[in-house]
Parts: C-alpha cells; structure tokens; sequence
C-alpha cells in the first residue's frame, strides 16, 4: 500500500470519526427540568428548559438521548434539587434505557453501577403496548424476572382508548379489578384531555357511561395550566358542573412559582373565592440560606448542658442526667470482644447513665477532689454543635441538638485520656 493510499485511509476514518461524534452530539440533549405532570403515565417524558452541555456541567439537569428515528434511547438524572416530585413527574431512578420492539416500548432503570433498579412506582420493568399508529394502549408492570408485578399503588395494568373527547384511563390490579388514580385519590375511570402538543390539560372522573361524576369529597377533575416554557403554573379542581371546589386537602386553586431557571421556588394555594389559604416557600437546594453565626446566649447553653452531663456523674445528679441527654443518645467507647478477640464499638444507653448518676460515684473517689472539667466548643451551626470535653480521666466529643428550644446532647463518643489503657 502506498503512502498515498494510507493517507486517504487515514483521512477517511477521521471523517467517519468526526461525522459520529457529530452525530452522537446532535442526538444528545440537556434539559434543567422535566415537564411537571400528576395526570398518568400515558403522558411523554419531555425535558423542559433546553441547557448546551457547558451549562449542564455546572448544574443540575437531565440528559435525554435520542435514537436514529428520534425516539428517546436513554435519560440519565443528574437533577439532584431536593423539592417533592409528584411519582408520576418523576423518574424515581438514576438511568432509564428504552428499547422499541414492534408495538412495544420498555423502560428499565439502573442505578450509577447501572445495577437493575426499581422507579418511583417500585417496578422493574414498565411494558407500553402501543397501536399501528405508536399511540399507548397499554402499560404493564414486572420485576426482575419479568413477572407481572402491581406498583405501590397497587397498580399492574393501565389501559387507555381514545374517544372523542377523552383518552379514558382505566386500572387493574393483578386479579383484574378496577384500581383508583392512586390510594389516596378517588378517581375510577378517568379521561384525560392534552392539547396537540401533548401537553395534559385536564383529568376527568367519569362513570361507566362516560359521563363526568363526582367522587366522594366532591370533586369530579383537576386541570391544568402550563406557562410557554414549560412550566405548570396554575391547577385547579372542579366538581361535575365544572365549578371550583374546595379538595379533599381543604383548597380549590394551587398556583405555582418559578425562578429563571425553571426551579419551582413557592406554592400559593386558594380557596373558590380566589383568597389565599395558604402560601409555601418550596424548601430546595437551589437557594440555601446559610445560618448566622451563633448567638452568646446559645454558646452559654452549650457549655452548662455539656458540663452537666460531667456534673450529674460527678455530684450524683440522675435529674440532671435526664435533663441533659436526648431520648436517643448514642454513646460510644472502645471496648473488647473477648470471644471475637477484636476491639469494638461498646454502646451506653441513656438508661444506663441515668443509673451511673445514681451510684458510679457513690463513694466519692471516682473523680479528684476538685475535678478538672474543661470545655471547647468546635463548631455551632444554627441547631446542632460539637463540642470537645476534657476531664481527668476522658476525652470525649459531644454532639448536640436543639429541639423545641432546648440543647441536648445526641451523640458522644469517648476514650480514655491515658492512651496505654488500650492495646494497639
């Protein structure tokens, strides 16, 4: 082969190389949030607030890949903000693979390890039957063996018909019983409206006939309003005649508030009249308020709370004891196995200091005449410390809590001061 020949060679597999990569970037997208929705699982997965690849590796965010036929391939959640997702808004797993066979869509999920996983609706496998025409007909559930399993909503098959008006959602269970939306709304057989570009606009309770009824507390469909990027901003809940009314959680409109980033930053919820009954801040990651340092009056309690806890051994208090160690304490020393012949991690309840303040120093000999009790707090933040005590005998590192206003010491952990007490 000559060298003109290697050269076109080489030339060739960097185009095919490049046009790859080129390729593999084009079916690649990132997205900051997924499009929110409570109505039903027959609603598409979409990513909403488009980010290039820089942005996502500063932030949290969705990558969605695509196939050649622009089918969805694969997600992977990196979105890592702590507000509540809706199960039926959220992935509920790290990766989502999908695979097309005829008429069928399968998701599966994996965790980083891309181990087999289980989603928010605590399955393994989800199973879309669609129609000649790629619209869901039917949704099933399986385990890891591909067995048909129910979700933890009891939930092991979802089948959907198109109508004229609706697309009507009914629910089985594994014995092939009709199963509600979910166990804490009531609502049968149910249609769901989404406009042309498949974004839900309503979900209606309807009877056997069809016909739009209302459920126990009243209220016969929810419905939805989304904001032209993607946002769901306003829902609102209804009864048979289409009149706001008040829900089963004692509010008829919820109004949802967004950043620039698409974070959902406050919840305000009305009642039918349109007046307020109740505005949320929506507690996120995303904006973190950082604690002031700590106040002298908190430092002072620290000490005498830390300090008591020496004193009630010291002086024979067990009230005080009490007083100063938390209901759950975890106290830890290094201790020894003999039938293992390994050192341990040896637990004291808080019972059992209760009885040490009782009678450990009985005699008055268990410490010096004047005991050398010293502290150093090593760090406050807002409502928990650690603290480091010096006596004549012991190290010990505190941790406290402060609950309903009180300090209390929740964790301790202490060895004795003269290290040739332990083998090495």
């Amino acid at each position: 082969m000559d060298c003109k020949t290697k050269t076109m060679k080489i030339i060739t597999l960097l185009l095919c190389l490049v046009i790859s990569i080129s390729s593999f970037a084009q079916n690649t997208k990132y997205f900051r949030h997924l499009r929110y929705s409570h109505i039903s699982p027959f609603i598409e997965i979409t990513g909403v607030h488009p980010i290039d690849s820089t942005t996502a590796s500063k932030t949290s965010h969705y990558i969605f890949k695509f196939d050649t036929l622009g089918r969805i391939a694969e997600i992977i959640n990196n979105h890592y903000h702590t507000e509540k997702v809706h199960p039926l808004a959220s992935l509920g797993t790290y990766k989502v693979i999908f695979t097309y066979k005829e008429n069928k869509e399968i998701r599966t999920f994996y965790d980083p390890n891309n181990r087999r996983i289980t989603n928010d609706r605590n399955v393994y496998k989800e199973i879309y039957l669609t129609d000649n025409n790629n619209v869901k007909k039917q949704l099933n559930f399986y385990d890891l063996n591909d067995k048909p399993i129910e979700s933890n909503w009891k939930i092991a098959e979802y089948k959907w018909q198109q109508t004229e008006k609706y697309i009507v959602e009914k629910r089985y269970n594994l014995q092939k019983e009709l199963v509600n939306l979910s166990p804490y709304f009531e609502f049968g057989i149910t249609g769901i409206i989404i406009d042309t570009n498949g974004v839900p606009q309503g979900h209606y309770n309807l009877n056997e006939k069809l016909e739009i009824i209302d459920n126990y507390y009243g209220t016969a469909s929810y419905q939805d309003t989304y904001d032209n990027l993607g946002n769901h901003i306003k829902y609102t809940y209804h009864n048979k005649n289409n009149e706001l009314v008040m829900n089963q959680w004692n509010y008829a409109i919820g109004e949802k508030i967004y950043d620039n980033l698409g974070n959902n930053v406050q919840l305000n919820l009305y009642d039918t009249k349109n007046k307020i009954v109740d505005a949320r801040y929506i507690y996120s990651n995303v904006s973190i308020t950082e604690s002031p340092i700590a106040t002298k009056k908190d430092s002072v309690e620290i000490k005498k709370i830390s300090l008591g806890y020496l004193e009630a051994l010291q002086q024979l208090k067990p009230e005080l004891m009490d007083k100063v160690l938390n209901d759950n304490l975890n106290k830890i020393t290094i201790g020894y196995d003999r039938n293992e012949m390994k050192q341990i991690g040896r637990a004291t309840t808080k019972a059992q200091m209760i009885e040490f303040a009782k009678t450990w120093n009985k005699t008055g000999t268990r410490f010096p005449f004047n005991p050398e009790n010293k502290i150093k707090i090593l760090d406050i933040y807002n409502r928990i410390a650690t603290i480091k005590l010096i006596s004549d005998n012991w190290i010990e590192y505190l941790q406290l809590i402060k609950l309903d206003g009180n300090w209390e010491i929740m964790n301790l952990i202490w060895q004795y001061r003269d290290i040739k007490m332990y083998k090495e």
